[in-house]
C-alpha cells in the first residue's frame, strides 16, 4: 500500500484564516519540476522566490530565500546580458554576508559561470566527493539525487559577483527539494508560548527540509540513511505530514545497505510497530516480518539470558553519539543500554506477532521477554542507590543506563519514580538523538513540567540554543563545540516535531491505525494555551488545550469519523473530576488523569475543582466540620 498526500475535510476547531496565519505563508505561485521517480515516495523540486536581496556599494548582490533548503538556483537575466559572474552559496551568515569559512561541515560552495545572452541559466557548484560516493550492498551507501537536476547542497544566501544589469526578484529563483507529497497544512501548531512555537516551527520546517533525498538521510555530509536516524525522522514525519512511504522506503533500504552500530539495527523493529499502529496496514506488516526478526540481536543472548558485546564484534556498542555525548558511560561485556534495547525489541515483536495471529511465535517472545527482563533487573539494578549500573563489573551510573530503560518500560513500578527524578535533576545529559528519549522518559513517568523546561531550558543543550542561533533547520548536535564536523541540517535533531504533538496536545495512535486515539495532553507551564491538530490515516484530530492559572484545565477534541479515542484529562491544583459537554461526569482517575472514552466529533472536558466549606455546628459545641464537596465553577 502506499500513500499520497490528500486533502483534508475543513477543520472543526480552527478556523480556515487562523490557520493560514499560523502557517505565515503559501505554496499557491510555485512551480513544480523535474519530478524524481527513484522511490515510491520520491522528491522533486519547487522554484522558490528570495525573501530580501540587498545590493552592494561593491556591485555584489546579496540574496536571502529565508530558510535553509537543499537546492541550486536559476538565473534570469535578461535577453543578450552576458559576461562571468561569480555565485557564492552559503549555510551560514557572517560580517554582512556569506560566510567563506564556515565552521566544521557547515557547507559554502562557488561556482563561476558565463552568461551567455540566454534568458536563463541553472547554477550549481561542483557535487562534493564524499556525499557522492556509493558503496554495494551490504555496505552503507550515499543516496545520490537525480542527475537532471545538477548538484544540490543546503544553503539560504547567495552572493552573486559580476551580474552585468539591474537585478530583481524576478532575476532568480531557488529550486528546492522537498518531497513531492508534503502537505505543508496537514499539521498545525501555536500555543502561548512564543518560544514553544517557534521550536515547533523549526523541526517541522527540518523534516520537510529533509526529505530532499526520498528517503531519511543523516545530513548533508554523508547523506548516507542510519537506522536510529531513520526512526526518530519517521516518528517526527507521521506528526508533520501524510506521507507513509518515505519511512517505508528507507526501512527497505537498510536490508540491502545496514549501518553498523549494535542498537540501530533494534530500531528497525521500532520502525516496522511504528509503521502498523501508524497505518494498520497488516499486508505491509506480514511482508516485512520475518525479515526483520534478524534485527533482534539474539545471536548475541547468552545462557544467561543478557546481550554479550566482545571485542571485535560485527556490530559495536554505540550508546549515544557524538562519544561526548555518553556521560561517562562505562562499556562492559554485559550493559545495560544494549540490554534495554533488546527487551524493548521483543516487546514489540510479541505485539506484532499476536497482531498477525502468530501465538506460538508470540509466546516465545513472552518468554524470552520475561526471562531477559528478570536478568535485567538482577544484573543492572542497584538497590542500594535505586538507580541502574553501567553494565556488569562497574558502579558507574550514566543517564543513559537509566532513561533508556524508563523510556522502554523496563522500570518496576516501585522504582520507575525515583528514577525518572533521578535522571530529571541531572539534566539533559545526552546528544539530541538520545533526548528523544530522555524526553520521552520524563513526560511518561512523572516529570512533565522537567520535560517541558529542559526542553525550552536557557543553556546550550536545549532547542532554545537551537532557535536562538537563528538556524531554520535543526543541528546534529547541541552546538558547534559538541561536535564540531557537525551538519546544520540534521533530522534526528528535530525530536519536538513528534514531540510537541504527542505530549503538549497528547495525541497517540492507540490502536492499529489510529482506530483508537490516545488523547493524554499534560500539564505544563507556562503555557496557557496551546491547539493543533495531527494528521492521521481517518483524517486529522485537532486539540485545543487551556491550562490558564486560577481557571479550570479544559480540554477540546475533534475526532473524526471512524476513530474512537481515549481522553485523559489532567487533574492539576486539587480538580475532583470533569465537565464533559457542560455537565459533570463520571470518569476513572488513573495517575492524576481523569479517563473518558469517546466517538467522533467535538468534545468539550473541563475540570471541576475541589471545593472545601467550612460549616460552623450549632453552640454550645465549638467544634467546626469541614465537608469536601465536588464545585460547580
Amino acid at each position: 500500500m502506499r500513500y499520497h498526500t490528500q486533502l483534508l475535510k475543513p477543520s472543526k476547531l480552527f478556523h480556515p484564516p487562523a490557520v493560514a496565519l499560523i502557517l505565515g505563508y503559501s505554496l499557491l505561485g510555485y512551480s513544480l519540476l523535474l519530478p524524481n521517480e527513484m522511490f515510491a515516495s520520491s522528491a522533486h523540486l519547487v522554484e522558490e522566490s528570495p525573501v530580501k536581496i540587498v545590493l552592494s556599494d561593491n556591485g555584489t548582490i546579496l540574496v536571502d530565500f529565508g530558510k535553509v533548503s537543499f537546492g541550486n538556483i536559476e538565473l534570469r537575466p535578461a535577453p543578450g546580458k552576458e559576461g562571468r559572474i561569480t555565485v557564492h552559496f552559503g549555510e551560514d551568515f557572517k560580517d554582512g554576508g556569506v560566510n567563506l569559512k564556515p565552521p566544521g561541515s557547515v557547507r559554502y560552495k562557488a561556482a563561476t559561470v558565463e552568461l551567455n545572452g540566454q534568458t536563463s541559466i541553472v547554477v550549481a557548484p561542483e557535487a562534493d566527493k564524499r556525499n557522492t560516493k556509493t558503496m554495494p550492498p551490504p555496505h552503507a551507501t550515499t543516496i545520490l539525487t537525480p542527475e537532471e537536476w545538477g548538484v544540490i547542497l543546503p544553503f539560504r544566501w547567495v552572493e552573486i559577483e559580476g551580474w552585468p544589469a539591474a537585478f530583481s526578484s524576478d532575476s532568480i529563483v531557488r529550486r528546492s527539494a522537498f518531497s513531492k507529497n508534503w502537505d505543508d497544512f496537514a499539521a498545525d501548531f501555536i500555543s502561548s508560548n512564543d518560544l514553544l512555537n517557534q521550536i515547533w516551527e523549526l523541526c517541522k520546517y527540518s523534516i520537510k527540509a529533509t526529505t530532499f533525498a526520498s528517503v531519511y538521510v543523516d545530513g548533508d555530509r554523508e547523506r548516507t540513511p542510519y537506522e536510529a536516524d531513520a526512526y526518530l525522522n519517521q516518528l517526527s514525519h507521521y506528526y508533520v505530514d501524510h506521507d507513509k512511504q518515505m519511512a517505508r522506503d528507507t526501512f527497505d533500504h537498510f536490508f540491502t545497505h545496514p549501518t553498523w552500530p549494535t542498537e540501530w539495527a533494534s530500531h528497525l523493529v521500532f520502525m516496522l510497530h511504528a509503521d502498523y499502529m501508524e497505518t494498520g496496514d497488516k499486508q505491509w506488516l506480514e511482508e516485512n516480518y520475518e525479515r526483520t526478526k534478524s534485527k533482534l540481536l539474539l545471536e548475541r543472548r547468552g545462557e544467561d539470558n543478557l546481550i554479550h558485546s566482545v571485542r571485535g564484534q560485527t556490530r559495536p556498542d554505540l550508546v549515544d553519539w557524538p562519544p561526548s555525548e555518553r556521560d561517562e558511560f562505562v562499556f562492559t561485556e554485559r550493559n545495560t543500554v544494549i540490554n534495554a534495547f533488546h527487551l524493548r525489541s521483543l516487546k514489540l515483536m510479541e505485539f506484532l506477532a499476536k497482531a498477525q495471529g502468530k501465538t506460538a511465535e508470540a509466546a516465545e517472545y513472552t518468554a524470552l521477554y520475561a526471562n531477559g527482563l528478570a536478568a535485567f533487573q538482577a544484573a543492572f539494578f542497584d538497590e542500594e542507590k535505586g538507580i541502574y549500573l553501567d553494565g556488569v563489573h562497574t558502579e558507574h551510573s550514566s543517564s543513559h543506563a537509566n532513561f533508556f530503560p524508563l523510556a522502554f518500560g523496563l522500570v518496576p513500578e516501585e522504582h520507575q519514580q525515583s528514577v525518572s527524578d533521578w535522571v530529571a535533576n541531572r539534566g539533559m545529559r545526552c546528544s539530541v538523538y538520545a533526548a528523544q528519549y530522555f524526553i520521552e522518559a520524563l513526560f511518561e513517568y512523572g516529570n512533565a513540567q522537567a520535560a517541558f523546561d529542559i526542553m525550552l531550558a536557557d543553556n546550550d543543550r536545549s532547542w532554545k540554543h537551537m532557535v536562538n542561533t537563528g538556524t531554520t533547520i535543526s543541528y546534529e548536535a547541541w552546538d558547534q563545540k559538541y561536535k564540531p564536523n557537525q551538519d546544520w541540517n540534521h533530522a534526528w535533531g528535530a525530536a519536538p516535531a513528534n514531540l510537541i504533538p504527542r505530549f503538549i496536545l497528547g495525541v497517540h495512535s492507540m490502536e492499529p491505525g489510529f482506530v483508537k486515539a490516545r488523547i493524554r495532553p499534560y500539564s505544563v507551564s507556562p503555557l496557557n494555551r496551546a491547539m493543533g491538530k495531527v494528521p492521521t490515516p481517518l483524517g486529522p484530530v485537532e486539540v485545543r488545550v487551556r491550562n490558564t492559572p486560577e481557571m479550570p484545565f479544559a480540554l477540546s477534541v475533534y475526532i473524526p469519523q471512524g476513530m474512537t479515542a481515549q481522553v485523559e484529562v489532567p487533574l492539576p491544583g486539587g480538580s475532583g473530576g470533569i465537565r464533559y459537554n457542560g455537565k459533570a461526569t463520571k470518569s476513572q482517575k488513573v495517575d492524576g488523569f481523569a479517563v473518558v472514552e469517546i466517538g467522533e466529533g467535538i468534545h468539550h472536558f473541563e475540570t471541576i475543582r475541589m471545593v472545601q466549606k467550612i460549616i460552623t455546628a450549632p453552640k454550645p459545641s465549638t467544634s467546626t466540620t469541614h465537608t469536601s464537596a465536588l464545585g460547580t465553577n
